[in-house]
C-alpha cells in the first residue's frame, strides 16, 4: 500500500471515490442518492485547481482511499477522508490521517481540523482515538428538502434539529 499525491491526471481513476464518499454522506442525512462518477471528477478538479492537497492510497493498480486537505490560515483542515468499504478497519485511513498530521507539523502546527458529520460514528470514534477531542465548531443550517430529521441534539440550552 502506498501514498501517492494526486494530479489532473488521476481524475478518472479517483472519481468513483469521491462520488462514494459524497453518497455515504447524503446517507448520513437520510438522503438516498446514486453514484455520481462525474460530479466526482468536477469535485477533485476543483480541489486540484484551489491547491488542496490530495492523497490516495494505491494498492496495486487500484486506489481503495484518499483524503483531501486544505491549509487555510496556517491551519490543515482534512475535508474528505474515505476508504473503500472492503479496505476499511485496516489502518488505512491512520495512514492518511497521518499525512495529514505531517503537513501540519511542517508548517509548525500541532493539529489538525476535522469537518465532521454528527451521524458519523465511525469518523468521530476514529477522530477521538487519535486524541482529537474539542468541538471546536457548530454548522447550522435550514433542513434540505428531502431531508429526514430524526431526532434532536442539545448544545448548551439550545436544541437543533439532527
Amino acid at each position: 500500500m502506498e501514498i501517492i499525491r494526486i494530479r489532473a491526471e488521476d481524475t478518472d481513476r479517483i472519481a468513483p471515490l469521491v462520488a462514494a464518499f459524497r453518497m455515504q454522506l447524503k446517507a448520513y442525512k437520510g438522503i438516498a442518492s446514486q453514484l455520481n462518477i462525474e460530479s466526482g471528477k468536477e469535485e477533485v478538479l476543483e480541489f486540484l485547481q484551489s491547491g488542496f492537497p490530495v492523497f490516495a492510497l494505491e494498492d496495486k493498480d487500484s486506489l481503495v482511499g484518499y483524503m483531501v486537505c486544505r491549509i487555510d490560515d496556517m491551519c490543515v483542515w482534512v475535508e474528505h477522508i474515505f476508504i473503500s468499504e472492503g479496505y476499511r478497519r485496516k489502518g488505512l485511513a491512520s495512514m492518511l490521517f497521518q499525512k495529514a498530521e505531517e503537513i501540519a507539523a511542517l508548517m509548525g502546527e500541532e493539529t489538525v481540523y476535522n469537518y465532521v458529520h454528527p451521524n458519523n460514528e465511525g469518523m468521530i470514534r476514529f477522530l477521538r482515538s487519535k486524541g482529537y477531542t474539542v468541538l471546536n465548531l457548530i454548522e447550522i443550517r435550514k433542513p434540505y428538502a428531502n431531508e429526514k430529521l430524526t431526532t434532536t441534539i442539545q448544545v448548551d440550552k439550545e436544541t437543533f434539529d439532527y
